[in-house]
């Protein structure tokens, strides 16, 4: 069986949630990537910053990217799948929820990230163009 561990990204690279905005923006920007995951103060997964929430919940709100803190822009409800889960249930989750990328973790430990990309390399065209026309589709 193929898992989630199997076809992940490791060593997914945090934004602390006491980091600015622009501290955020800056890791995106040298890792090449449009979301990071949020860790606290005890290592564990507070959510997902995207490039989108930046300027959704930040910058068209008027805010200071410099004074807000990725933490401020967290979604309530954080989406994970478990290292050892199957493929089908990581496509189910994605499917699911309508989300391009997905943290993996161990216990409570981040231990990966798997995104579209992920799917694109490791499964078949019809899975990923699965994955693709669900999460892309408007309803």
């Amino acid at each position: 069986m193929t898992t989630a561990r199997d076809i992940m990204t490791p060593d997914a690279t945090c934004v602390r949630s006491s980091e600015t905005l622009v501290d955020a923006a800056r890791k995106m920007v040298e890792l090449d990537v449009g979301a990071l995951p949020i860790c606290g103060p005890d290592e564990k997964l507070k959510g997902m910053l995207t490039d989108r929430d930046i300027v959704v919940k930040a910058v068209a709100q008027g805010k200071d990217p410099a004074q807000c803190t990725a933490g401020e822009c967290a979604q309530d409800e954080i989406i994970t799948v478990k290292a050892d889960d199957s493929v089908e249930q990581v496509l189910s989750v994605m499917s699911e929820h309508k989300i391009r990328r997905v943290p993996v973790i161990d216990g409570h430990i981040l231990v990966g990230i798997i995104a579209q990309a992920d799917v694109a390399r490791s499964l078949s065209d019809r899975q990923t163009g699965d994955l693709v026309e669900t999460v892309s589709s408007e309803s």
